[in-house]
């Protein structure tokens, strides 16, 4: 979302930070989520390189063998190469099939994440990353097989950040995280560039046709694949399901936390940041990556030659906080996207696959929670503001519906402003857009005792939260430990899905007042009304003034 994090850490360093916080306190919080804020370990050093490959299961793919390493239950191949090095004269073309190689490939440590800028710091990664990882039970098969696509505002993360143990042995799955191309290498745009803003979107579909030509040989149904992603992952999934040229890649969608609705007006995302979405028009994209061009003083007629020759960290440098990072978003207008997920979406023609999605109850606390720590509380005069410029007209009936004196804070205040508008009722809407074609199940996590980011701030059920309790999530943990009968729970659920293409609760009825959602949180369960919870009947009045 218009590299917000950027933009975020930019706002944090002009302002005082808050007299409480503490450096590595501020960090781990910044690590943690995926989709506009909370990115997983952009410092993460690169793993050592492993001793030669002499123990350990192999398996055959189709470009050959590949070792990896048992552990109780389940086995793991790293740095399986799905794709050619984007690299040289491929930086900027659709991904290119694998070299065959001889004798076994060594797959017992992850790859390095693919080239980012960090929060903090100097650029890291590297640009040949098109490497999964595939992690299966030691259970007979064929399994289910589902592949999830790391959040991280596809500027940031690493699938390798996702450790999948828990799914693949209680869930018996075999799962497939993945690497694919972010930032300037994944979605640069410039006249002419064929598949101008889209290849990090190729790389996962390259991805999803490796898995259905390799499941097999990992214990794998190819014919029972699952997509899955959290934040722009999730938003990943949605444009999956619009993009004609994913049809027949995999059979089921997992949504957490982002779909092809989620846009935003002015203001109410953080302060500064204008009105959009993930998604931007192929124009625009090219504009911004004819900027980028001339900022390094490419000429207009070479740009593209001259750009693939720039080093990748003048690239990255480049586009971190310079005023042209707004074509780090896919672009539709394209290809793989002929119009937005949004339109393709409300039109009826996604692929008509099961679909389980969901948010979490809180999820902009964490996006606002971090700011509060790095510049200071929200104020009312803050919150009467956010309200002006995001609403205009409509800003007192707004202010009506979440009056500050429901709220402990101001910056909570907004938090559920924010929460409803851009995660909640959006959601609400795909559910019920998608649930005309096919079955779609939604679900709210509401858990607020599990893992936490800091002891002092009510996080309540933030962006990102719901995370360790599918996934043991690289440097998550800072306070509190995942409830273990929740977590059983979900990965049940998610495994029950990723089987039979059914969750154990109703499907959306596209046309109920109040469709069925399945509450997660340890002290609860049932059905939740999401459209009451978040006032979603309220939002669908006011959203031509949004």
């Amino acid at each position: 979302m218009r590299d917000l994090l950027v933009r975020l850490i930019r706002q944090s360093r002009q302002r005082p930070r808050h007299k409480d916080s503490q450096p590595g306190t501020v960090m781990r919080i910044l690590r943690c989520g995926a989709l506009v804020l909370t990115v997983l370990l952009t410092v993460q050093t690169a793993p050592a390189a492993a001793a030669p490959a002499t123990t350990g299961p192999v398996v055959r793919t189709d470009r050959g063998l590949i070792r990896g390493v048992t552990g109780d239950g389940y086995r793991t191949f790293h740095a399986v190469p799905y794709a050619a090095p984007p690299t040289g004269d491929r930086r900027w073309r659709a991904p290119q099939p694998v070299t065959a190689w001889s004798g076994i490939r060594d797959g017992r440590e992850p790859h390095e994440k693919c080239a980012q800028n960090p929060i903090f710091g100097s650029p890291v990664g590297v640009e040949d990353c098109l490497y999964l990882s595939v992690t299966k039970p030691t259970t007979p098969g064929p399994h289910p097989v589902l592949v999830f696509v790391h959040g991280g505002s596809f500027q940031n993360g690493s699938g390798a950040d996702y450790d999948p143990t828990r799914l693949v042995t209680q869930g018996d799955l075999v799962v497939v995280t993945i690497n694919y191309r972010l930032g300037v290498f994944g979605y640069l745009g410039l006249p002419a560039l064929a598949g101008s803003g889209t290849f990090g979107l190729q790389d996962q579909q390259a991805a999803l046709r490796w898995v259905r030509r390799n499941a097999a040989a990992f214990g794998g149904d190819p014919r029972n694949v699952t997509l899955a992603g959290q934040s722009a992952g999730a938003e990943s999934v949605c444009a999956q399901l619009t993009s004609p040229s994913a049809r027949g890649l995999f059979d089921k969608a997992i949504m957490q936390s982002g779909s092809c609705l989620t846009d935003w007006p002015d203001a109410l995302f953080l302060p500064g940041i204008e009105a959009g979405s993930q998604f931007s028009p192929r124009a625009k994209v090219e504009q911004t990556g004819s900027a980028l061009a001339a900022t390094l003083g490419c000429p207009a007629g070479e740009a593209l030659a001259c750009l693939r020759a720039e080093d990748p960290v003048v690239l990255l440098n480049a586009t971190t906080g310079t005023g042209v990072e707004a074509f780090i978003t896919p672009a539709y207008g394209t290809a793989l996207l002929p119009v937005s997920p949004a339109a393709a979406l409300r039109a009826g023609t996604a692929q008509r696959v099961p679909v389980l999605a969901g948010n979490n109850h809180d999820e902009h606390r964490g996006i606002l929670g971090v700011l509060e720590i790095t510049r200071g509380a929200y104020t009312a005069a803050d919150y009467e503001a956010m309200l002006g410029a995001a609403f205009g007209g409509q800003a007192q009936q707004v202010a009506a519906h979440y009056p500050l004196g429901a709220y402990e804070t101001p910056g909570l205040a907004w938090a559920a402003v924010a929460t409803d508008r851009i995660w909640a009722c959006p959601t609400l809407t795909t559910q019920r857009l998608l649930a005309r074609h096919a079955p779609t199940y939604g679900y709210e996590f509401a858990e607020t005792h599990g893992p936490a980011l800091t002891a002092d701030y009510p996080w309540g059920a933030a962006h990102g939260y719901e995370l360790p309790y599918l996934f043991d999530v690289a440097d998550f943990l800072t306070v509190g430990t995942v409830q273990p009968e929740l977590a059983a729970d979900m990965i049940s659920a998610w495994a029950r899905f990723a089987a039979t293409g059914r969750a154990p609760w109703p499907a959306v009825r596209p046309n109920a007042a109040t469709p069925y959602h399945r509450l997660f949180a340890a002290d609860r369960t049932g059905n939740v009304d999401l459209a009451a919870e978040h006032q979603c009947s309220f939002w669908d009045t006011i959203a031509a003034g949004a």
